[in-house]
């Protein structure tokens, strides 16, 4: 069944292509020896449509004429399907590898994989990856989140959503109205950036916090879009990397390597404990209850009230 729809396929897009002039139906059913063994129109018309999108899908870019009759044809013209040398150097092929591995972890997998296929078929080097079989290290970026593939989608054909969120103080989730902007992976979390409806201003959703289904809603955006750019650095102000101050912490030796690496300064205290100068910005209160009871904030005084408001939220469940 696979070779005979593939060869089906294939003749359909030499007709489509040889053709100078649109070709309706009826003469595509006659060149095409699988269309004229359809038992009826209706198996034809069902059929046609059915490979009609699956070469779209596959990147034939197939138009639809309706001559002064009326009567509808359809051919590729080859100009518009006819695509200049692909020239991608090895920073490219990474970055285009490391997204199909995003992909890979949600519905997208096989056109992630499809879209590879077709690149390697125009010349991408299959050895092009730096972060291929022979290195030690191979990142990851995960996208576990049920909320990632509907606001994927969202982000991409510019739709509002609805989703209950959870705050990190707050015991129960509430609605929030949002329309979504872009999506971005900071510290192995993803991260939604977006325009709040509610409280009118930009806001930044983490992922792992959206409780329930994410719903897409009709209508228009409201607010402007801001470049790509921009969003990356709003979500990075909101995950703690625009710090203006420091703060001082107990670490217990031997944990929070990632805090380690951006501390300015480390003292050993004895019994297993350290103390740190970090970096102190908005959202470090939500990093700093991701390491539990390894963390003991000292100073400033609004820090800890803030982690301890925190860790009583998530206890409180």
């Amino acid at each position: 069944m696979a070779i005979a729809k593939a060869e089906r396929l294939m003749n359909l897009a030499l007709c489509l292509l040889g053709t100078r002039r649109p070709l309706s139906k009826r003469e595509l059913r006659e060149s095409i020896e699988a269309y004229l063994e359809a038992g009826s129109d209706d198996s034809f018309n069902r059929m046609f449509e059915r490979d009609k999108d699956d070469l779209r899908e596959l990147g034939l870019v197939i138009e639809t004429v309706e001559n002064l009759d009326g009567e509808v044809g359809y051919l590729a013209r080859r100009d518009s399907n006819r695509l200049p040398p692909i020239t991608i150097d090895a920073e490219e092929a990474a970055a285009l590898g490391l997204a199909a591995k995003v992909w890979q972890q949600a519905r997208l997998a096989g056109a992630a994989s499809g879209a590879l296929q077709k690149l390697r078929a125009a010349g991408l080097p299959e050895d092009a990856d730096p972060y291929g079989a022979h290195s030690a290290l191979e990142p990851r970026i995960p996208a576990h989140e049920a909320a990632f593939e509907p606001l994927m989608l969202a982000c991409r054909d510019r739709r509002p959503v609805v989703f209950d969120y959870r705050k990190a103080t707050a015991a129960r989730p509430e609605q929030r109205h949002v329309e979504p902007w872009a999506l971005e992976c900071w510290r192995g979390h993803w991260y939604l950036a977006g325009w709040d409806r509610d409280r009118g201003a930009e806001r930044v959703f983490r992922l792992s916090r959206i409780t329930g289904k994410v719903r897409a809603r009709a209508g228009k955006y409201t607010a402007d879009v801001p470049d790509v750019v921009t969003v990356r650095e709003t979500v990075a102000s909101w995950a703690g990397e625009s710090a203006d101050r420091s703060a001082r912490i107990r670490l217990r030796a031997g944990a929070g390597y990632p805090l380690r690496a951006k501390a300015a300064s480390v003292r050993e205290l004895g019994d297993g404990w350290d103390e740190l100068e970090i970096p102190y910005g908005h959202g470090l209160d939500a990093w700093l209850v991701e390491f539990g009871p390894d963390v003991v904030v000292m100073e400033p005084a609004e820090l800890r009230a803030d982690v301890v408001d925190r860790l009583r939220a998530v206890a409180k469940g």
